[in-house]
């Protein structure tokens, strides 16, 4: 007896081949059976059974670089990643993750919302109201998510968390003694037997806590990170994932030596996130990909995450944001609302921020710098009334000012509340076309949403619908068959993922059914939703039909159902280890 039957689906399995029409019956959280439509008449029973004429079937999708670490005890649904496909997400990237916690200082969780608010855009509220932080150990941690999350979720351990563990507040701008090392390290190992995917890490100039002050892991030297990268080496199915400052533009030399170092001692894949592509900056893929090819030469292998759309980002010179990220624009953008003001209305200091923000210091950051191309978003006064969906070069024009200083005098007007919407500058015929040449790469994935961090500037989740609905009726830069390979099986190969990506008998029947016809994502608009009524921006997904985790049905036509089926994917037990060589 099945326990679900889909019939007349087109499957698109995820190896990238042929999609087939098939009936697909499912038993016990696997795929149990796949056969020609109209084959298991008579032959199989289902307790229930649909049909899934002119849709197509894939695997559910793996996102490689989430944030959903905190989000997921108030929301299991892991939304809106889930309502897009995604039936497996990994988080505890980049450094940070919410444990291990020192049991006996009860500050330190403190330090860890402040930080994670600060550096990865999640309202403080939100984790304060959202989070019991219960857990000490990082096992503890794990614990507390099991049997209640309804998408797949695996994590590696935060550099971070292990430093603030060991060091306590030494860990800003101190270096370990050989005791604390090895106390690192065992606490390393720890979490590495209670299923962490391995070790995120960061050196970031990017990367700052609560206090402004760099994070624990950049203090971190090339010694501390080559022996957790061995200690990574000793588990089974395991990974590293590394953020250095060049990863937003060009790596310098010391840094790929570092990246190539960290891979080859542990002999585990490295993935960074993300690379940035531009027909503008032909240099850049060439360059960001010198990592990969020497790491390859020397037994290990990095992998280079590219996302497949242009994800919508909103800026505003009120809150913290990328423009803050800007070489000089931070020691502006952090004083109070009232200075703040003052100073961007002198037009010294604008001349000073334009020149910062064109300097080759300012990197991927250049491309913020074009203010004439942002769009004016939501706005709070009545000066500024009519301006919304306007294009700042058009205002400019009409007023008779340079265009940053039209932005400047529109979000003055709104007490610098003002929402503004950079257009994207690389969405050009030729940046399109050299996007699809590096996806071919073989140590380029598709992947960096960030989905659960910086909830109310991005909304990254929604680029698993938006490729495939781009694939199908847009610029159909790749057929359907590469496309779900990219976002399924390339994913879970990389992760080591044990019988999931692929739509395959004995498989975790982790499946997404959607309209090939209606496929897409619809705009990014602000909710206020999270705990504290934080706002973050949201996306619905359009045409899909079905989503299910571990055979169990999460979603419905974009309305969750309330199961959580998820499991929390421990390394060796749901991972296997991936060659490097």
């Amino acid at each position: 007896m099945l326990d679900h039957l889909i019939r007349g689906a087109t499957v698109v399995d995820g190896a990238g081949g042929p999609s087939y029409p098939a009936d697909v019956g499912l038993r016990d959280g696997r795929i149990a059976v796949i056969a020609e439509p109209g084959a298991l008449t008579g032959k199989e029973q289902a307790v229930t059974t649909e049909d899934a004429t002119g849709l197509v079937l894939a695997p559910g999708f793996v996102d490689p670089h989430t944030h959903y670490d905190a989000q997921l005890f108030w929301d299991p649904y892991a939304t809106p990643s889930m309502n897009h496909g995604v039936t497996t997400v990994a988080g505890g990237n980049c450094g940070f993750t919410l444990a291990p916690l020192h049991p006996d200082r009860p500050e330190d969780a403190d330090y860890t919302r402040r930080m994670m608010s600060r550096v990865e855009g999640m309202a403080l509220k939100a984790l304060e109201e959202g989070v019991d932080w219960t857990w000490s150990s990082f096992r503890e941690y794990l614990d507390a998510l099991e049997g209640r999350i309804a998408v797949n979720a695996g994590f590696m351990v935060g550099h971070c968390a292990l430093r603030r563990h060991v060091m306590g507040a030494d860990a800003i701008g101190g270096q370990p003694t050989p005791e604390q090392l090895d106390a690192m390290l065992a606490l390393f190992h720890d979490t590495m037997d209670a299923g962490a995917w391995g070790l995120s890490t960061t050196q970031s100039s990017t990367h700052s806590d609560g206090d402004g002050q760099p994070v624990a892991s950049r203090h971190a030297l090339p010694e501390e990170l080559l022996a957790l990268a061995r200690a990574v080496g000793e588990h089974e199915g395991t990974q590293l994932e590394a953020i250095v400052a060049g990863c937003l533009d060009q790596f310098s030399d010391e840094e790929i030596d570092l990246l190539v170092d960290m891979t080859a001692t542990a002999g585990r894949p490295l993935n960074w996130n993300v690379l940035t592509i531009d027909a503008a900056v032909p240099e850049r893929v060439p360059r960001q990909l010198i990592p990969s090819e020497r790491a390859r030469r020397a037994g290990g292998r990095i992998v280079a995450l590219t996302m497949p759309i242009l994800t919508p980002m909103n800026m505003s010179l009120g809150t913290f944001c990328a423009l803050n990220l800007i070489p000089g624009w931070g020691e502006i953008l952090s004083l109070p609302v009232p200075e703040r003001i003052e100073r961007l209305r002198e037009a010294a200091t604008r001349a000073e921020m334009l020149r910062r923000a064109h300097s080759k210091e300012a990197g991927v950051f250049r491309r913020l710098a074009d203010f004439g191309r942002y769009v004016i978003g939501d706005t709070y006064s009545a000066a500024n009334e009519g301006l919304s969906g306007r294009v700042v070069r058009d205002i400019a024009a009409e007023r008779g000012q340079d265009p940053f200083h039209c932005l400047v005098e529109i979000c003055a007007a709104d007490g610098l509340r003002t929402v503004l919407w950079p257009m994207p500058t690389d969405n050009d015929p030729d940046s399109w076309a050299l996007r699809r040449r590096t996806w071919e790469h073989e140590d380029v994935m598709l992947g960096g949403s960030d989905a659960g961090a910086h909830l109310d500037r991005m909304c990254g989740a929604p680029y698993t619908t938006r490729f495939l609905g781009d694939c199908l009726r847009r610029r159909k830069l790749l057929p359907l068959e590469q496309a779900v390979k990219m976002l399924t099986d390339d994913p879970a190969r990389l992760f080591g993922l044990r019988d999931r990506g692929r739509v395959q008998e004995g498989f975790h029947a982790d499946l997404v059914l959607f309209d090939p016809e209606r496929i897409d994502a619809g705009p990014a608009t602000l909710v206020h939703d999270l705990p504290g009524d934080s706002p973050r921006l949201d996306s619905r997904a359009i045409g899909i039909v079905s989503v299910r985790v571990n055979g169990v049905e999460t979603l419905r036509d974009d309305k969750v159902t309330g199961a959580v089926p998820g499991t929390v994917l421990r390394s060796g037990r749901d991972t296997r280890t991936v060659s490097t060589v």
